[in-house]
């Protein structure tokens, strides 16, 4: 009897607490992205104790769609037994969806959920990503990730991530992406595929689109040109026929029977990937010999001809080219911006081409992760054509590469803010972020010991950081800092979590002041995260010697050099005070490092492998930092021995030096267990030779040890 009673008891107990814990949620429509975020809020809230039910719940979760927000915002009102979530559009409802379940994580329950909202600074938030398919830069270590990208569970979860962050564009990039998603109807040598390969295909890509357009995320297809696939060039010939390995800096094919095939290709793509958003286009490689006027032309004829030609309407982007003359590496010119505004203006007002076209360009080259300041865009200065006057129908997004770190999470909020607030003026739209010698799909970095211990399986999940900065603050640069330690509160635990979050702040910065102080260009030309640089004299990527650290100028022009700091102190000469000195950035080095590991070193990660990775990058960072600084006081010492034969001066710098090698042994005590010998897209160039006689270089710290021990043979002499 009394066990009767006790099970009646617990009975009405969890009736009790069921009836509490229910939830309904009552969608607008059924749109696919509503039908997303009922999907993932369901999931989460299961997850939380809750139980959807029908009808008659304890709470009601409404989603409601309110055009007069704007396009991506919403509104949060929780009014006790209703919680609204308004969206100026489909893609508002999902961020606000989102943020509910952010709530959750944080230990808010929903009858404790305040009321909020929130708008969109940037219309566009892209990743760059660059397909392991006919890629630009022909290397294992992009190839390395054809299987993961032929995943589809790995492309869900990519584009899970992107919208969780709030990224609203997705851009695919390679040479020639035509024939991997359509086989031409009136050019069928243009495939190499069997019917079933191309239906595999097609279904590959056509989910990834539907996938991406249901999270909120636009689509484009970003072919590079004029390049053509192998089986279309050996029957038609031509210029083509001379560049069946598709390298990128060649003449440029202007047949009649490519520009028809392009344009056809466009028309069909477009057609059969109703899910596609949009369209880019590049002017530069394959273009040789071509002047912009005929750039443009090429363009207008092909891409933009297919695109009116489409049944349907369609975005573009229109990437700025970098060469002002006929050479594929030319460098920029005010007739050049002139002709490419003009002929942007002309898309822009077409009937099947969206408004606005997004026209983008490189921040600082492919080294941007430097300085907020605008220095250079690929092929050198802007004339100021693209924003003088304002435009109404276009506007600018900045292309933010990352060809710097790929191993070493990287998390710097107070750079990412500080660039956007910079840098988005009124005819700034947006920004671009991504790689091109990397690609987030396969983890090539985890050695074989952690692989089962960690509980990650993609490559993009261990750079979680570099995503959420980026993706939440290019929505709103307001973001608070808390939605950052947060999410180290949620993965790690609240102990640890700020002091994670400050101390990832504090070692992403030494990548950032390297790559100010020392100039690059285009992609090979640095590495901050290996500490190394393309010699112009070689043509090879190699570690940064002490006399090349000397003599490089900075890539900030606020900057200051070692050799012309000890020039000008030679001289009695002063600085602005807005200018860093080598003493100043030594002093900023040291002291960040040293409070980051500070911050981290009572930290216990014996438990927990993927605590032990996050720990272990912030302290890689903050040893560099302290062997940077090092290497900037010997750098000093050796200039002013060179300079005047102090013996005392060659001293420091040899002692200097060898306290950097310290510091580079602790990045090797590190990392060597936990991260393997790595391919490096850098080093394909090598020696002149092809990138399948450098396949077998590899990338890690410890390779590199002997360079940073010859730095101090070098000070001997």
């Amino acid at each position: 009897m009394r066990k009767l009673i006790f099970l009646l008891c617990l009975s009405i107990l969890f009736i009790s607490c069921s009836d509490k814990n229910s939830v309904q949620i009552t969608l607008s429509d059924n749109s696919p992205q509503q039908q997303y975020a009922f999907k993932k809020l369901s999931k989460n809230l299961n997850e939380n104790g809750y139980n959807l039910i029908e009808n008659d719940a304890e709470i009601s979760i409404q989603f409601q769609l309110d055009s007069t927000l704007g396009k991506e915002a919403f509104n949060i009102k929780n009014l006790g037994k209703t919680i609204i979530l308004e969206g100026g559009d489909q893609t508002g409802l999902i961020y606000a969806s989102n943020t509910i379940i952010e709530n959750l994580y944080n230990g808010i329950t929903l009858k404790s959920i305040e009321n909020q909202s929130d708008t969109p600074k940037l219309g566009f938030r892209a990743i760059k990503y660059d397909l392991p398919w006919d890629t630009y830069r022909h290397s294992n270590a992009l190839y390395q990730h054809q299987e993961t990208c032929k995943d589809l569970n790995y492309w869900e979860a990519f584009l899970d991530m992107l919208c969780e962050n709030r990224f609203n564009a997705l851009t695919v990039w390679n040479l020639h992406p035509y024939n991997y998603m359509i086989k031409s109807k009136n050019y069928p040598e243009a495939s190499e595929w069997t019917d079933e390969e191309m239906q595999e295909w097609k279904h590959l890509f056509g989910s990834i689109f539907k996938m991406a357009k249901a999270r909120g995320i636009d689509t484009y297809v970003m072919p590079f040109n004029i390049f053509v696939p192998p089986s279309f060039s050996k029957k038609h010939g031509g210029i083509s026929a001379k560049n069946l390995d598709h390298h990128h800096y060649v003449e440029g094919d202007t047949s009649q029977v490519v520009k028809d095939y392009t344009r056809e290709s466009v028309i069909q793509l477009l057609n059969e990937y109703p899910d596609l958003s949009g369209i880019g286009l590049t002017l530069g490689e394959g273009m040789g010999g071509m002047t912009p006027f005929e750039r443009e032309k090429w363009i207008r004829e092909t891409i933009i001809a297919g695109m009116q030609q489409a049944n349907r309407t369609s975005k573009l982007i229109h990437r700025i080219p970098f060469s002002g003359n006929t050479e594929s590496l030319g460098a920029t010119s005010l007739e050049m911006e002139q002709i490419t505004r003009n002929g942007i203006e002309e898309e822009a007002s077409m009937d099947k081409i969206e408004k606005p076209v997004w026209a983008s360009m490189k921040f600082n080259w492919s080294h941007p992760h430097s300085t907020t300041k605008l220095i250079k865009v690929h092929g050198g200065k802007l004339y100021g054509k693209y924003f003088d006057p304002v435009p109404k129908d276009f506007k600018i997004v900045w292309t933010v590469r990352n060809e710097d770190f790929f191993c070493l999470r990287w998390g710097v909020e107070e750079f990412a803010r500080a660039h956007i607030n910079a840098n988005t003026p009124e005819y700034v739209g947006g920004y671009f972020i991504g790689s091109e010698t990397y690609i987030p799909a396969k983890d090539y970095f985890t050695t074989s010991e952690y692989k089962d211990k960690v509980s990650w399986t993609y490559a993009f999940e261990r750079q979680w950081l570099f995503y959420k900065i980026w993706g939440r603050l290019l929505y709103n640069a307001e973001t608070p800092n808390s939605v950052f330690i947060n999410a180290f509160k949620e993965k790690y635990g609240e102990l640890y979590a700020e002091k994670l979050f400050k101390a990832s702040n504090l070692a992403g910065k030494t990548p950032l002041r390297l790559l100010s102080f020392f100039d690059s260009t285009w992609d090979f030309t640095m590495y901050a995260e290996g500490f190394t640089y393309r010699n112009p004299n070689t043509e090879n990527v190699e570690f940064i010697d002490i006399k090349t650290f000397i003599e490089q100028p900075p890539q900030d022009t606020t900057f200051v050099s070692i050799k012309n700091y000890v020039k000008s102190i030679n001289a009695k000469k002063t600085f602005p005070k807005n200018y860093t000195t080598p003493v100043i950035l030594a002093s900023q080095l040291e002291v960040d490092a040293k409070e980051a590991l500070k911050l981290v070193e009572a930290t216990q990660t014996t438990d927990n492998a993927d605590l032990m990775y996050e720990v272990a990058d912030i302290k890689s960072w903050s040893y560099m930092g302290l062997y940077m600084a090092e290497k900037i006081k010997a750098g000093i010492a050796l200039e002013t021995y060179r300079r005047n034969g102090d013996k005392v001066k060659q001293q420091l710098a040899i002692t200097h030096l060898e306290n950097a090698l310290k510091y580079w042994d602790n990045i090797i005590e590190i990392t060597r267990p936990i991260y393997n010998d790595m391919r490096l897209v850098h080093y394909n160039e090598n020696k002149g030779k092809t990138w399948q006689e450098n396949d077998h270089l590899r990338f890690h710290w410890a390779l590199l040890r002997y360079k940073v021990v010859e730095d101090i043979d070098m000070a001997k002499r």
